[in-house]
């Protein structure tokens, strides 16, 4: 999942706050970002895999 990156991308930010460094904080934007982009991914995953379930149990009830 995207908690890596978005741990890393909040602790980049700051520190790009803290430097005064706007490409590190740029940086930790787009890391953050990222972490939440593949969170939706692995949420839309698991609902495709419930819904692929959903049908292979209907189809062992006919």
């Amino acid at each position: 999942m995207g908690i890596t990156d978005k741990i890393t991308g909040r602790a980049k930010k700051a520190a790009g706050d803290l430097t005064g460094d706007s490409s590190t904080r740029r940086e930790g934007q787009k890391e953050e970002k990222k972490g939440e982009v593949k969170d939706q991914a692995a949420k839309a995953q698991d609902s495709a895999d419930a819904k692929k379930q959903e049908a292979a149990d209907l189809d062992r009830q006919t």
